[in-house]
């Protein structure tokens, strides 16, 4: 088994939707995924069938035609998007510019323009995955960064607080930085709490030596 005919989270054989209204169309497409290994799950001929076969069945790709009744293909796959949704491939019978750009905005891993040959079938599904896999992996490293980002701001609003609450204690006080800095520590440690809530005491007023 080739490495297209794994999913790519592990080592089953890649399942995969077809939602076209045209029967012989879909007819063709199954027989082909068959024979190439790959476990076709679920068919539909209408998009609003399509998004809730896809949202049962957890497919690894969904091929989807862009013409469909019930709902088009490019609003289907809006409802598709998640953290688990599937790489998609659009088929369209249509090759006009704006039309893949709204695909591809809408999620489109790849697409086929109809009539199709067989030989473009497993490259366009290929690049889906490899393409799904890479924005998994790019969603992971952004929330990673939003959460790096936040621990950053939030050290960096803990630090301008602190600040705030020394320069007090120093102007009404008449202490040092250093004498400031023991008595906020002393209290957060005396009393169970984070250096940011001792300092926005202080700044408050709500806390004196």
């Amino acid at each position: 088994m080739s490495s297209l005919e794994k999913s790519e989270n592990s080592a089953e054989t890649v399942k995969v939707v077809i939602a076209e209204d045209e029967a012989i169309v879909r007819l063709d497409l199954k027989e082909i995924l068959a024979e190439e290994g790959f476990d076709v799950i679920g068919e539909a001929s209408r998009g609003d069938d399509a998004v809730k076969i896809v949202m049962e069945l957890k497919p690894d790709v969904a091929i989807l035609d862009i013409k469909m009744p019930g709902l088009d293909g490019i609003s289907a796959a809006k409802q598709m998007q998640s953290e688990d949704g599937p790489a998609i491939v659009f088929l369209t019978a249509f090759s006009q510019r704006d039309l893949i750009e709204e695909a591809r905005d809408a999620g489109a891993m790849a697409y086929l323009v109809k009539p199709f040959q067989r030989a473009e079938i497993l490259p366009a599904i290929e690049v889906a995955l490899a393409r799904h896999q890479e924005n998994r992996a790019l969603e992971i490293d952004l929330a990673n960064l939003t959460e790096e980002n936040e621990k950053i701001k939030a050290k960096l609003e803990a630090r301008k607080v602190l600040d705030q609450a020394k320069g007090k204690l120093m102007d009404d006080y008449s202490m040092t930085e250093s004498s400031a800095f023991k008595f906020l520590q002393k209290w957060a440690m005396d009393n169970r709490k984070t250096m940011r809530e001792v300092s926005s005491l202080v700044v408050s007023g709500e806390l004196v030596p």
